[in-house]
């Protein structure tokens, strides 16, 4: 009879073990794919234990390599594509959508003048972003350390208040950056409005995404965050030399 108890008492046991390594492995999540310069960009999540731990997209490099060297200007400007990320990462930090945003020629302030990309990362509903329009020249009460939400002439355009642009919001910016003569390679740019964060912007150069290397991006400490929303505290682009791909990667929700 004590075999037998044991004989019968091992599956069930195993059965625990194999639930509990299956709740504690990573699981994707797919989002939405868009076409942008003849590339599939795809957003997805990673779960765990039911809980959302990394959300991000994949950008091929053909992005990059394909972009137009000119564009007609648009004011406001039409993003290249908005794409939704998965249910389960809006439901489980507020983050619903990711904007792509070509600019040719780069844009004031003098260190962003040169080609390069805007990847929205919205904490907000499509909705909310799609009805920004500037009118609200309310800026926050306190930025991120380091950062700072300066105005802009934009010649042909006026003057925007902490660099508001419609269906996109405020955008804060290292300061260091700012006061630099310097052309930037790479940052995360914070975006606002209503004097509440609404977006994460890592802004990369053409020529960055074209050198196919891995990198980083810090991502501080983003006080005034909507109750609910959970802001991710790293940042992270992976290359696949394989795939030809990077692998936007943001993680840590709510450690700040």
């Amino acid at each position: 009879m004590p075999i037998l108890g044991r004989s019968l008492l091992l599956p069930t046991a195993g059965a625990l073990l194999l639930a509990s390594i299956g709740c504690n492995r990573r699981q994707t999540v797919a989002g939405e794919c868009r076409a942008v310069h003849g590339a599939q960009v795809c957003t997805w999540g990673e779960m765990m234990a039911g809980q959302v731990v990394a959300f991000g997209a994949t950008i091929p490099v053909m992005v990059a390599d394909s972009a137009p060297a000119d564009m007609k200007m648009a004011w406001p400007p039409v993003a290249d594509a908005v794409i939704p990320l998965p249910a389960a990462v809006a439901q489980g930090t507020g983050f619903s959508e990711m904007t792509i945003f070509w600019e040719p020629h780069g844009h004031p302030p003098g260190a962003y003048l040169t080609p390069h990309f805007d990847f929205h990362f919205y904490g907000v509903p499509a909705a909310a972003v799609d009805a920004i329009d500037c009118a609200d020249s309310t800026k926050p009460a306190a930025l991120a350390a380091g950062y700072a939400l300066p105005d802009a002439d934009i010649p042909g355009v006026g003057h925007l208040v902490g660099i508001c642009v419609p269906k996109m919001g405020m955008h804060a910016l290292p300061a260091a950056e700012l006061a630099s003569a310097n052309i930037f390679e790479k940052t995360m740019v914070v975006g606002y409005y209503h004097a509440s964060p609404i977006f994460v912007e890592p802004m990369i150069t053409q020529a960055t995404l074209a050198a196919r290397k891995s990198f980083t991006l810090p991502l501080l400490d983003v006080p005034g965050r909507p109750a609910g929303t959970k802001y991710p505290t790293s940042f992270r682009a992976d290359y696949d030399s394989t795939a030809k791909a990077y692998r936007f990667v943001f993680e840590g929700m709510g450690g700040k």
